[in-house]
């Protein structure tokens, strides 16, 4: 594309959209076990939320019938991937690919949210 040809546009932040089956299941886990603070919710009974915690934001949307893809939905940097590891296995959760540092200058895994939702994490080293 042609940047000539594009106007100037200035984005501001973007935040990954899960799907959850449970929104109080996923309340809970985000907010009681990671940390994040509800910021808003929509709807009776809730059928979307705001959670975020430092500078990261997630959207949760209810989603009764969601069935998790087999890829990751979401990055997430952090500032320690070894304690979030921890945190992930100290709860239970399906770690898909082991903690290790990658060529490319992260520390990282991924792990299944409570929902299926695979998040990429990486931490720069």
């Amino acid at each position: 594309m042609n940047e000539t040809a594009a106007p100037a546009i200035g984005f501001g932040r973007i935040a990954a959209m899960l799907p959850v089956k449970d929104m109080a299941k996923a309340h809970d886990f985000y907010v009681n076990v990671l940390g994040f603070r509800k910021t808003f919710q929509n709807g009776d009974p809730v059928g979307f939320m705001i959670l975020q915690r430092d500078g990261a934001e997630l959207h949760l949307t209810l989603q009764p019938g969601y069935k998790a893809p087999s890829f990751n939905v979401a990055h997430m940097m952090v500032d320690n991937a070894d304690a979030l590891h921890a945190i992930c296995q100290g709860h239970g959760l399906r770690i898909i690919k082991r903690l290790q540092n990658k060529d490319y200058g992260l520390r990282a895994f991924v792990f299944e949210d409570p929902d299926g939702n695979r998040i990429d994490v990486g931490q720069p080293i």
